[in-house]
C-alpha cells in the first residue's frame, strides 16, 4: 500500500485533534472576544434589516426603511465590519452540542447573524437576506455595500446540511448575483468529510468554546478554494419516488440526453427528479444499508445520540441487511448490480458516449467527487503515475472537472477498503455518467447522494435513466488548517 493514501486520510483527524489541543492551550485563547467581535459584527442597522427583510419577505420596504440616512446610534454602530460572517447553525446535529453552539456564536457576533436553519432557510437568507443589502447598495449605502462584497459564511452541521446550504448560494451564480460568499465549516455531522476535505476538521472539537473563536477567527482571513458538484437527472416511468429526500426534487422536464441508444422503448409518461450532490452518488447495498439505518433512527431517535453512537448502529444494522452475508435465498444472479444497470460515461474532452462494463461482483457502484469517503476514507487511493497512465486516468482533484468512479462487492471488501488494506475495484474516471436500469426480477433500487439515500422503484418493461453531469459553475470554500 502506498503510505500517502493512508496519510491522506488521517490528516483530517489530525487537524480535528490540533484544534481541539490549540483550543485547550494560550493559541486558542489569542483572540480576545470583543476584538473578533469587531471584526466580524455587521452594523446593528444592516443586522436588523436582514432579519425584517427575512421575516417580511419583502426586501423593496424593508431596504427603504432601514436606509442608512435614518439610522440612529452613533458611530460605533455605523461602522462596517471587517471581515462580516454570518453562521447557518444546524441545531439538531452534533447530539446536545446544537443549542449550546448556536447561543456561543450569537454571543460572539450580532444575534442576527445567526440563523437556525430549523427556522430561516438558506434559501430565504439568499433571496431576502442578500437581496436587502443588495437594495441597500442600490440606494447608496456604502456600508451595505462593503458588507455584501466581503461577506463570508460559516455552516455548522454535517454535510448534508453544508450542501444545502452550498446548493443555495449556487442561486447567485444563477442570478448573476455575484460576488457568491465563500464558505467554512464546523463539523456537526457523522462523517463530515466535505469539513475534512477543506481542512475543517473530522469531528465537533472537545474544546469547542474557545476553539470556535479560533474557528471564526480563520475563516475571516483565510484563503479560498474551488469544489465541483453535480447535477443528477432521473427519468423515470409513471411511478414516484416514495419519500424522496431532501436534496432530491422534482422536475418538470427531464435533462436527459435522448440520443444514446436505449435498451427498450420509453413509456408514454415520465416522472422527473433532480438534485445536486458535493461528495458523492451510490446505488446499491451501501445505499440500501443507509437507508435501513436513517429509517431506524427516525423511528428510534433515542438510539442515535451522536456519531460515535450512530457509527455502532450503521455497523450492526450493514450485517443485518447482508452487506456482510448475502442471504441464503437470494438468487446469486441478482446479487450483482451488472444484471440491472448498463453505465456509460463522457471521459475528459470527449463528446461521445462509451458504455463500461460493471464487473459482476460488483453490489455498490460509487461516484465520488472527494478524496473522502465514509468519514475521511480515500477508496479511490492515492494512485502511482505508472497506473494512472495505464489506465487512462489523471490525478483526482475536488475541482477537476471529473469524478472517479469505483465499485465494492460486499462487506468484507468495503471493510478491508475502508482499512486501506486493499483498493476499491477502480472502474471509470469521467466528465458524465449515465446509468439504464431494467428491473426484470428486481422490483426497486437504494441510491444515496451525499448521505440521504432513497428507495428507487424498478419497471421490468420500461428503463429509469440516472444522468450525471456537472454544475457548470463551482462553490467557493475557504480553505481551513
Amino acid at each position: 500500500m502506498d503510505p500517502s493514501v493512508s496519510n491522506t486520510s488521517r490528516s483530517s483527524v489530525r487537524s480535528s485533534v490540533i484544534r481541539s489541543l490549540r483550543g485547550c492551550t494560550m493559541a486558542g485563547m489569542r483572540i480576545p472576544k470583543e476584538d473578533l467581535r469587531r471584526k466580524i459584527t455587521m452594523p446593528q442597522y444592516l443586522r436588523i434589516a436582514i432579519r425584517d427583510a427575512i421575516e417580511s419577505k419583502d426586501v423593496a420596504a424593508t431596504a427603504s426603511r432601514h436606509s442608512a440616512a435614518d439610522v440612529d446610534g452613533g458611530d460605533s454602530a455605523k461602522q462596517p465590519a471587517e471581515s462580516p460572517i454570518v453562521v447557518f447553525v444546524n441545531s439538531q446535529s452534533g447530539g446536545r452540542h446544537g443549542p449550546e453552539l448556536k447561543g456561543r456564536l450569537q454571543d460572539l457576533m450580532g444575534e442576527e447573524q445567526v440563523f437556525d436553519l430549523h427556522f430561516v432557510k438558506p434559501h430565504e437568507f439568499v433571496q431576502y437576506g442578500l437581496g436587502c443589502l443588495e437594495k441597500l447598495a442600490e440606494l447608496g449605502d456604502s456600508y451595505a455595500k462593503e458588507t455584501r462584497e466581503k461577506l463570508r459564511i460559516v455552516v455548522a452541521g454535517g454535510d448534508g446540511t453544508v450542501g444545502w446550504v452550498l446548493g443555495c448560494l449556487g442561486e447567485l451564480h444563477k442570478q448573476r448575483r455575484e460576488p457568491v460568499p465563500p464558505t467554512a465549516i464546523i463539523p456537526l455531522g457523522t462523517g463530515n468529510d466535505l469539513s475534512r476535505s477543506f481542512g475543517w476538521g473530522g469531528s465537533f472539537p472537545f474544546n469547542w468554546r474557545s476553539a470556535i473563536k479560533k474557528t471564526l477567527d480563520i475563516a475571516t482571513e483565510a484563503p479560498t478554494c474551488r469544489l465541483d458538484s453535480w447535477n443528477v437527472s432521473i427519468s423515470m416511468p409513471a411511478e414516484e419516488v416514495v419519500d424522496p429526500p431532501h436534496s432530491l426534487k422534482p422536475v418538470e422536464e427531464s435533462s436527459i440526453d435522448q440520443g444514446l441508444e436505449r435498451i427498450g422503448e420509453l413509456p408514454e409518461k415520465v416522472f422527473c427528479y433532480g438534485g445536486v450532490f458535493y461528495n458523492y452518488f451510490s446505488i446499491g447495498m451501501d445505499a440500501q444499508v443507509a437507508y435501513g439505518f436513517h429509517h431506524l433512527r427516525n423511528e428510534k431517535p433515542r438510539l442515535a445520540q451522536g456519531p460515535i453512537s450512530n457509527k455502532l448502529i450503521y455497523s450492526g444494522y450493514s450485517c443485518k441487511q447482508g452487506w456482510f452475508f448475502t442471504p441464503c435465498m437470494s438468487d446469486p444472479s441478482l446479487r450483482g448490480l451488472k444484471n440491472i444497470v448498463r453505465m456509460y460515461v463522457k471521459k475528459a474532452n470527449c463528446s461521445e458516449w462509451e458504455q463500461v462494463s460493471i464487473p459482476s461482483s460488483v453490489r455498490s457502484l460509487v461516484a465520488l467527487n472527494l478524496n473522502n469517503y465514509a468519514s475521511g476514507r480515500n477508496p479511490w487511493g492515492n494512485l502511482k503515475p505508472e497506473y494512472l497512465e495505464k489506465r487512462g486516468f489523471v490525478e483526482a482533484h475536488v475541482d477537476d472537472g471529473l469524478i472517479e468512479i469505483f465499485g465494492l462487492k460486499h462487506g468484507w471488501h468495503a471493510s478491508f477498503v475502508m482499512t486501506e488494506l486493499i483498493s476499491a475495484k477502480h472502474i471509470a474516471q469521467a466528465a458524465a455518467i449515465r446509468f439504464e436500469f431494467r428491473g426484470g426480477e428486481w422490483k426497486e433500487a437504494f441510491m444515496q447522494m451525499d448521505g440521504e439515500p432513497w428507495k428507487q422503484p424498478m419497471n421490468k418493461d420500461y428503463s429509469t435513466f440516472v444522468e450525471i453531469k456537472r454544475v457548470p459553475f463551482q462553490s467557493f470554500m475557504i480553505q481551513g488548517d
